[in-house]
């Protein structure tokens, strides 16, 4: 039998402790879409995704993450995911299908860092009532039909204190990542890493940080646009409504274009991001960079993410 295998990254469950800000931002200035509100949580997803949601946000006493999910190869990976998870030593717990709206059967676990995640395979792909929809076969919904307007849902960025190595060596042994780029402290550590299952540079960025308010800790998430006009376009949005926001400027590592903003409602940093490369070698060599070199990393040109660094949110250990 063949190791089971995750195909991408699904989505993100979002806690706020003020739920009409957190959805003015994400539909109106963002502009996801909704698919559904059920029981007060609202399950949004941007005009090219095709599942039923990629961010679901509900409200709480606080801003958190209560888990990241990501989809299978295979229907059958979800339990086998679940058997080697266990035979590892790791504590997995089932989650009836339908508990998340729009998604089937679940495992939930948590990595060495303490985050919180769910694997999954089955998620519906909801028909979109005809005043949305695009006159495009291949599109859910009209694009530009209101605000920054993102075509789909793009990556993660994670941040622990703890269980650096250990979270490394799980993502990429117990769940399959593909190390893409990462850099390296004097003492040949690993410090930070991007990380994929797809061909994109990363599906994930995990990074060390020797302190932090909790040991587990969403640093954003991106949803990604066209080209770079579409950020720009972004910029004059944010700005017409009162956002603050870093960038635009230019990551080294991804070679991607980039500008982020905080949810005022949650807390919850966002970043915009177009641009990069793809990998499709099968022998591809991750690209290391040294501490020396990680400002260029960050930031090739533009605004610092260094230099405006803003605070990020707990995901949940549960």
């Amino acid at each position: 039998m063949s190791k089971p295998e995750l195909s991408k990254l699904g989505y993100v469950a979002l806690v706020t402790p003020d739920l009409e800000k957190s959805l003015w931002f994400f539909k109106d200035v963002i502009g996801l879409e909704e698919t559904v509100n059920v029981d007060g949580v609202h399950y949004l997803r941007a005009y090219g995704d095709f599942g039923h949601h990629t961010l679901s946000i509900e409200k709480g006493e606080s801003g958190y993450v209560k888990h990241v999910g990501w989809r299978t190869k295979r229907p059958e990976d979800v339990a086998a995911f679940k058997l080697a998870l266990e035979q590892h030593g790791i504590q997995v717990e089932s989650i009836a299908a339908g508990t998340t709206k729009g998604v089937g059967e679940t495992v939930r676990f948590q990595l060495p860092s303490g985050h919180s995640f769910e694997l999954y395979y089955d998620m519906e792909k909801p028909d979109v009532e005809e005043h949305r929809r695009s006159v495009l076969k291949n599109q859910p919904y009209k694009a530009w039909a209101k605000g920054i307007s993102p075509r789909r849902f793009d990556h993660i960025n994670i941040h622990s204190a703890v269980n650096v190595k250990e979270t490394y060596d799980f993502l990429l042994q117990q769940l399959g990542f593909n190390m893409r780029e990462y850099v390296v402290d004097d003492e040949g550590n690993t410090v930070a890493g991007w990380m994929s299952v797809t061909p994109l540079v990363h599906d994930v960025a995990f990074i060390a940080k020797p302190s932090l308010p909790t040991p587990a800790r969403l640093h954003h998430l991106s949803y990604w646009s066209d080209d770079s006009q579409d950020i720009l376009r972004a910029a004059d949005i944010l700005k017409e409504n009162g956002l603050q926001f870093i960038g635009p400027g230019k990551h080294g590592i991804s070679q991607a274009l980039y500008l982020y903003v905080m949810d005022p409602g949650s807390g919850c940093r966002v970043e915009l991001f177009t641009g990069g490369y793809l990998i499709f070698e099968p022998d591809w060599e991750p690209v290391e960079w040294s501490l020396e070199e990680r400002t260029l990393g960050n930031t090739y040109w533009g605004d610092s993410v260094q230099d405006k660094e803003l605070n990020n949110i707990t995901i949940e250990a549960k």
